[in-house]
């Protein structure tokens, strides 16, 4: 008789299983007998879908990363409403919530599995690289735009709202984190190139 229950989807149950355990217990505590368990599977449903443990450590990141695609494209499309400062704001809320951070962690504290990604992504951290360029090309849609200075250095501004927030989300410790707080730190480093948007003639 096989062991443990059916999957319909095993590889996102075992996503599931593994973010759940990195919210509750930490990168440390991950392992294949970990997420399996934690799933409610034999072990070797595991390893019938990825390589090794490494290989379903990236394909968890890999699916993460895959999940900005959808907020990227929303981003993009909501330049020219609202604020940009508020837009970045939510942007960044969105991004850094408690998987992520989780997920980012991982990437941070696993060399082979840093050295596994590089296929997909050759530069920066994994997950926070893909978040720098969604942030960045909503800038230059709004730099097209009007509502962001046309000399904007936007390939420095982008890293740099993503380094703010990684660190404003980092230190909360699971404390909720003020909006206000968010919105200032997203202000403060776009103060010098936000321009108002240009009036239309009638």
């Amino acid at each position: 008789m096989p062991t443990g229950v059916a999957l319909q989807d095993p590889r996102e149950q075992l996503f599931n299983a593994a973010e759940r355990i990195l919210l509750r217990d930490g990168a440390g505590a991950l392992t294949s007998r970990a997420v399996t368990t934690e799933a409610g599977c034999a072990k070797g449903v595991l390893h019938r879908h990825f390589t090794d443990f490494d290989d379903f450590l990236a394909g968890l990141v890999l699916d993460r990363i895959g999940r900005l695609d959808s907020q990227a494209a929303a981003l993009r499309e909501a330049a020219g409403t609202g604020t940009v400062a508020d837009r970045l704001a939510d942007a960044l809320t969105e991004l850094f919530g408690p998987v992520a951070m989780a997920v980012v962690g991982l990437v941070i504290s696993r060399d082979a599995l840093r050295t596994r990604l590089r296929r997909t992504t050759p530069r920066g951290l994994p997950l926070l690289t893909e978040a720098t360029a969604m942030i960045a090309t909503y800038l230059g849609a709004e730099r097209d735009l009007g509502r962001i200075a046309m000399d904007a250095d936007i390939d420095a501004l982008a890293p740099t709202l993503i380094g703010a927030g990684h660190l404003l989300f980092a230190g909360q410790d699971g404390a909720p984190l003020k909006a206000e707080d968010v919105r200032r730190t997203v202000t403060t480093v776009i103060a010098g190139v936000v321009r108002e948007a240009p009036k239309t003639s009638t």
